[in-house]
């Protein structure tokens, strides 16, 4: 039977949330409204008048069909041209999700969905459920087709994993801005010691051309390595204007909660480098320029109060 009205209606209540969770899942917001839709589909194919809990119902549906994604792109990440980095969302959009606890941003931050790579699928869903949107380990096991014990097991084991490495500073986005533009102001002053200083002994710099703009396949690693690659990244130069069609503006942002340097030429955003802070300093530096990711945030900035920008290559 044809949905009616209010079964609509109860599934675009649920839109945000499944959006959240398919995004933190997958590390990519194109795929997450993909899987949102087919869950939105099979909503539409099922006889929801027997449906007990709309909610618990739509949110299974949709873990299981970001379960099997995630199993075939592992297989396509190994085919990937050059190193694979999540899409990076500026600050406001939506598909961000909850924000209201600590657990909540530091699970949608890059650095997290990075480090969340390392685990399976089922630890990733259960992680995820779990930290960002405080199911109960019963839930997440009627989800996944788990024991709760197996549930609380794979916690766990994820968390250890994603705590892994330094311990990440919480900043705001006042914060943020001012972080970048101290940054800024470093690899622009031609003197490579002034971001020394701003960066980790052990900092490392990556980049995601997805084969379409060029990016090192190797990370740069060491505060002196990384502090000369990012000075001659925003060295002004006409080569660097071609790949991008323009003269970019470069504005201080947030991306995922984090520090964020946004590349924009004639309105669309061509590169967002996320920082990493860390009580020491800025540990590493990920940039995100393969074009196919980068469709959202463009939409994003369109609609976005951002001023004038802080430099122009």
């Amino acid at each position: 039977m044809p949905l009616t009205v209010d079964d609509i209606d109860r599934f675009e209540r649920s839109r945000p949330r499944l959006a959240a969770i398919a995004y933190r899942l997958l590390g990519s917001a194109d795929e997450a409204e993909d899987v949102v839709q087919e869950t939105f589909l099979r909503w539409q194919a099922a006889d929801v008048d027997r449906v007990e809990v709309p909610e618990a119902w739509l949110t299974k549906v949709l873990t299981n069909l970001c379960l099997n994604q995630l199993s075939s792109a592992r297989a396509r990440r190994e085919t990937y041209v050059g190193r694979w980095l999540p899409e990076p969302l500026l600050a406001g959009d939506p598909m961000l999700g909850p924000a209201d606890t600590f657990e909540q941003r530091e699970s949608v931050s890059y650095a997290v969905l990075i480090l969340m790579e390392r685990l399976s699928p089922n630890e990733r869903a259960v992680y995820v459920l779990r930290e960002a949107f405080d199911y109960p380990h019963r839930e997440i096991a009627e989800i996944l087709d788990i024991t709760e014990a197996a549930s609380q097991q794979l916690f766990h084991r994820a968390r250890k994993h994603v705590a892994y490495g330094s311990a990440r500073s919480e900043i705001d986005r006042t914060a943020a801005e001012r972080i970048v533009e101290e940054f800024l102001t470093a690899a622009t002053s031609g003197r490579t010691d002034e971001l020394v200083r701003l960066l980790t002994k052990d900092a490392v710099s990556v980049g995601d051309g997805g084969g379409k703009v060029p990016a090192r396949t190797r990370a740069f690693e060491g505060a002196v390595t990384v502090a000369k690659f990012v000075w001659s990244m925003f060295k002004p130069a006409e080569a660097k204007r071609a790949v991008v069609g323009g003269s970019p503006e470069i504005y201080a942002w947030a991306a995922n909660g984090e520090p964020a340097v946004v590349a924009v030429v004639d309105g669309r955003v061509v590169a967002i480098m996320c920082l990493e802070v860390t009580a020491e300093g800025i540990s590493a530096c990920r940039t995100q320029a393969n074009p196919d990711k980068l469709v959202r945030a463009t939409e994003q900035w369109a609609a976005a109060n951002h001023g004038e920008p802080l430099l122009v290559m």
